[in-house]
Parts: C-alpha cells; structure tokens; sequence
C-alpha cells in the first residue's frame, strides 16, 4: 500500500468548501453597526482603530455576500472584490484586542473561500483561535481545518500541532487521526505518529464512537513502511479485534509471520488459524502461498491426515492442480500414510500415560488435533503440560486449539494468554478468534 497525501486532501475539500465559505463551523462576519456598538461594551470589545479599517473591508464582503445570493456567478463575484485583500490586511494590520482578532479572522475566512487563496484562509481559521473567543464546540473542527491547510502546504510540524489538537477534542472528521499520523512519517517519526494515532482511537473509544477501519489499515501501512515490526503486529491485532473478517485475519497473520521468527511448527498452528477463520477461502491467487506453507508445514511424513485434508480441499477449491508435481507428491504420501497413522493412535495414547516426561504426550496430542479428535488432543496436551519436559508455549497453544475445537472458547482464551516468546501474538491472534466465536 502506498501512502497518498493527494486522499486526504481531495476527501475534505467539500466539508472545506461548505464551511470556509460562510466562516469556519457556520461563524459568520459581524455587521458594520455591531463593530461600532461593540466598541462601548466592556469586554470582549473591537478597538477604535480597529473598527475604522474593517469598514472597508467589511463593506465589500457584505455588497459581495448580497451579490451571491442574487446568484451571480463566482468568477464575475471575484471580479466584483476589486481591492478586498488590501483592504483585508489593513484591517489586520491594526489588529489589537480578541475581539479584533476573531472579527478579522472571520474576514480572511470568508475573502479567502471566494478567492480560492488557502493560505488567507488558514491565516483566518488561526486568528479565530487564537483570539480565544471561539466556541468550544467549534475548536476541534477549526484545527482540523488549519492542520489541513497545514498538511497541504507540506508543513508538517504545523500540521501535527493543529491536528494533534483536532484529534484530542474528537473531531468528527476521520481524515484528521490519519492526516496527523501522516505528517509525523512525512518527517521520519512513524513511530510518533503511532502513537498519535493510538491516543486517537482510544479518544473515539471513550467517547463510545466507533473507530473508522482505515485507521488501522493506515497505522499498518505506516508500521510496515517504517520496519517498525511491533507497531505492525499491535496494529494488525487491534483491527482483527475491533473486526475480526475472514480477510483481516489473513492481513494480521502474515504481517505476524513477516515481523517473527516463524519455524515450521508456528506456520503450522497460522495455517490453522487460516482455516478455522475462513481465511482459506479467499481467492486463490491470495491463498495459494498460505495453502503451500500449511502443507509443508504439516509434512505428509508427519501429520498425513491433516496434510491430506488441505490438500484436497485446496484442489477442491482450484487453489491448487492435482497434476501439480508439489500437490500429487503431497497426495501420494499421505495416502499412503494415513492407515499406519491412524492404527497407531491407541498405543500412542497408552505410551503417553506411562511416560516419564510430556513428550510422548505432546506428540499424542499433535496425531489427534490433525485427525480432529479435539478432546483427545485436549487430554494429552494436559498430560504433556502435567509432566514437562516439553515446549511449553507450543503445546499450551494447541490446547487451545483443540479447547476452541470443542468450543470451550473462555478455557481457549485463557489457555492463550499463559503463551509467551515469538508465539505469543499468534496466541493473540487465536484468542481473537475464541473471543468471536464466543460473542457468536
């Protein structure tokens, strides 16, 4: 995936265009009379000097304003400004309390939207704020604007100033968590920009709001870019639980594989994951890597019937050609295979008992998981976990395999969380998925 700042700007120009136009968030310019009469109260007031140059100004964008709404056409309106953006700066330039400040911003807003000038627009939207006077409920939605224009000026420490501001009062506008976000790894700083984007869904979460999905696939997208491998799989985790799809579970379990030290045996238990979760089903152009990996990492030698089962279903699903030299070598060993196996099942549930340590155990429970036998490979992972000796992490996550086999999704949820070192956001991944099939 490819980073675009043209995507944010082109996806707010409308909501900027409908508020800019009329002042920022439906604020609209004072009348003459009121800036007079402003002048006597006591506080918030305009100065003198102030109120003797915003009547120029003041008056062009009121005979404008009146033009527009008799529908006369934008270029002959910008035509009709004449002299407004000298007269918008000689108002500013003698700018002197608060209420000076918003009234002029209000100005440079309005001027700015009809002239198409973003950056009189920006200068606006930055004097409202920093005039104090503008309404609470109207902030947030003001910095998101002034870090937008920021953000399209390429300024990005203005932008993350403005936006982290947007971001923290919950702006209603998506755009903002990834524009920040995005201006933090325009200037090498993914990771900070991580870290924004995380204080923005958990601002949306306080607030009971839901978070949009591309915040997740951004905070993705700039993690893998980054070769920021943690912040990868964090992200990837958060998505599949907030929306835990066949399709987000295949994204979040390779970006798992990509930034771990997979062997054969922590493949295997992904391949799992994969075809308890659906993922399996996707297109056959999207799988067909993950059902060669399951296979090779099952091994025909080893688990015969459970590479058989892949396998079939793989041509099943035309993912895989029986005539393929790969598939029928994986065919034509595991068949041969499969009724030695099976027999030899009882004898190894007998031997395990008997054992001196879990290992016999453990490769008991290994046979029954791959023939489906969940309680039976439940028992013996217990068994194995009982008299040690044996990788802990790998077989406390097969006992939570086979405990979400017999649908004992919470024992399969605790199950996960006692796993640790590189299988442990695997376990993650697989408790996400004991979590969905409980809440289903």
């Amino acid at each position: 995936m490819r980073l675009s700042r043209s995507n944010f700007v082109s996806g707010a120009q409308a909501a900027l265009a409908f508020a800019l136009l009329g002042g920022v968030a439906g604020i609209t310019v004072a009348p003459a009379a009121a800036l007079a009469k402003e002048k006597e109260a006591p506080k918030p007031s305009y100065s003198k000097e102030f109120v003797a140059a915003a009547g120029p100004i003041q008056k062009t964008l009121t005979t404008a304003g009146a033009a527009k709404a008799k529908g006369i056409t934008d270029a002959n309106l910008r035509a009709t400004l004449g002299n407004a953006a000298a007269e918008l700066a000689a108002a500013e330039a003698v700018v002197k309390t608060s209420q000076d400040r918003i009234a002029a911003g209000q100005f440079a807003v309005q001027l700015g939207g009809w002239l198409e000038d973003s950056k009189m627009r920006k200068r606006g939207i930055k004097n409202m704020l920093d005039s104090g006077l503008l309404e609470a409920d109207k902030v947030p939605l003001s910095n998101f604007y002034l870090g937008y224009f920021s953000y399209a000026e390429n300024d990005w420490p203005g932008a993350v100033d403005a936006l982290t501001k947007a971001v923290q009062g919950n702006v209603a506008e998506n755009a903002a968590a990834e524009m920040l976000a995005d201006a933090y790894a325009q200037q090498g700083k993914g990771a900070e920009g991580l870290t924004a984007l995380r204080m923005a869904v958990d601002v949306r979460k306080a607030a009971g709001s839901a978070v949009p999905s591309a915040w997740y696939k951004r905070a993705q997208v700039i993690a893998y870019k980054g070769k920021l491998g943690p912040q990868a799989i964090e992200w990837s985790l958060l998505q599949v639980a907030a929306e835990p799809t066949a399709i987000n579970f295949l994204g979040a379990g390779q970006l798992v594989r990509e930034f771990s030290t997979f062997g054969k045996e922590e493949s295997l238990d992904l391949g799992r994951l994969f075809l308890r979760t659906g993922a399996l089903e996707e297109s056959p152009k999207v799988v067909e890597r993950e059902y060669i990996e399951y296979i090779e990492s099952a091994d025909p030698r080893r688990l015969p019937g459970e590479v058989l089962k892949i396998t079939e279903a793989a041509i099943a699903k035309g993912v895989l050609k029986p005539g393929d030299m790969f598939v029928s070598d994986a065919l034509s060993q595991s068949k041969g295979r499969v009724a030695a196996d099976q027999a030899s099942l009882p004898a190894l549930e007998r031997d395990a008992k008997t054992a001196a340590n879990g290992k016999t155990a453990q490769a008991a429970g290994d046979a029954f998981l791959s023939y489906g036998e969940a309680a039976k490979a439940e028992e013996m992972y217990a068994t194995a976990i009982a008299k040690g000796g044996i990788d802990q992490d790998r077989t406390l996550t097969r006992l939570g395999i086979a405990q979400v086999d017999s649908g004992k999704f919470a024992e399969a949820q605790a199950t996960f969380a006692k796993v640790t070192g590189i299988r442990a956001p695997l376990a993650k991944l697989w408790a996400i998925h004991a979590a969905s099939k409980a809440g289903s």
